[in-house]
């Protein structure tokens, strides 16, 4: 969740916390990171990809020594446009009010995170974290900017959200983009995946109300250009000119695995591949029989190398399917050999 931070609620911090900024902050419960640590052990952390792990260990060690006090770290129209205090948009989104927000955050950052990572790759993960961090911050500012001038209320202005809820509400429009389908309960309503989003916006602003509504509503926005928007093709235009440089930035190419390409098994022999979940799976190269390692790709795309193993797959079938020749000479019955034979003798 977004926490709304303003002040007529301020937060209050010990003289000495104030002056140094790195040590740790105190706090009354430890029950969020024990839910955490407990979540993570039940997951293994050899289970959770390497980026969504780092991810979450930053927001850990922000939170226990945080760069700034809270009211410092948050985002506003105030603080971030008038002030001119941009930072600020690169550390609301890793500072949170309290144990339990860090908790809500990062249970629901290690669930699209792994499903995330796996589909997309480490390297293009992290850059979609990265822009939809400051792309969050972004729209909030612009939203809260229109409502300032459309209402003429200035407390729209002053309203400073912190917290990693907004970037997970863009990624839960990510999830849904790229694993379309299905269904999700909301306070045990079944909802469709592709409006499960917004009804978490509703129910949560219902349910918690000094949650910040804008905040989240800014995720969801910055998710929806990224699917149907041109965020993702601006984002991939700047991955291509990265990976043109030395670096790959670009996400992973997948194959569907169930029925798309009938060839599957043969792929299974004679390929290499790192099976993620039940529906998708990483090509990898050709490694032959018994051995794991990628190698012999001829400089071949992965594209290319999955056409040619699909092609090697449809020789090997007509070849499999073309009707025997028949033995040399002149095919004989049972029967009609046990007739020569008696002839032979009788003679």
């Amino acid at each position: 969740m977004c926490i709304i931070l303003t002040k007529k609620q301020p937060l209050k911090f010990p003289k000495k916390l104030a002056s140094n900024k790195m040590r740790p902050r105190q706090r009354s419960s430890n029950l969020g990171l024990l839910l955490l640590g407990y979540q993570l052990m039940q997951m293994g952390l050899d289970n959770i990809p390497p980026v969504t792990l780092a991810v979450l260990g930053l927001n850990v060690y922000l939170f226990i020594f945080p760069v700034a006090p809270l009211m410092k770290a948050c985002v506003s129209v105030d603080q971030a446009y008038w002030l001119k205090d941009w930072r600020r948009l690169l550390l609301s989104p890793f500072h949170h009010a309290d144990d339990m927000h860090l908790y809500f955050n990062m249970a629901s950052l290690l669930w699209k995170g792994v499903r995330l990572e796996r589909r997309l790759g480490g390297p293009y993960f992290l850059y979609i974290l990265s822009v939809f961090s400051v792309a969050t911050g972004l729209v909030y500012l612009l939203l809260e900017a229109a409502l300032t001038e459309l209402t003429q209320d200035y407390s729209f202005s002053m309203q400073c959200a912190v917290g990693f809820s907004g970037v997970l509400f863009g990624l839960k429009v990510l999830v849904n983009h790229y694993f379309p389908g299905g269904m999700s309960y909301v306070m045990g309503i079944p909802v469709s995946n592709r409006y499960a989003s917004w009804a978490e916006l509703v129910l949560i602003h219902i349910t918690s109300p000094g949650t910040s509504f804008i905040g989240h509503l800014s995720g969801i926005l910055v998710g929806l250009l990224y699917a149907s928007g041109p965020l993702k093709i601006i984002m991939q235009k700047c991955a291509d000119i990265v990976t043109f440089n030395g670096a790959d930035y670009r996400p992973r190419t997948h194959y569907r695995s169930s029925g798309k390409y009938f060839c599957c098994l043969y792929l299974r022999f004679k390929f290499n591949f790192i099976y993620k979940n039940s529906n998708y799976f990483y090509f990898t190269g050709y490694s032959g029989f018994g051995d794991n390692t990628p190698h012999y790709t001829g400089g071949l795309t992965e594209e290319e190398q999955l056409e040619t193993a699909i092609r090697n797959s449809l020789n090997e079938r007509e070849q499999a399917q073309r009707p025997t020749p028949p033995p040399y000479g002149f095919p004989l019955s049972e029967e009609e050999m046990r007739q020569r034979r008696l002839r032979r003798f009788e003679h």
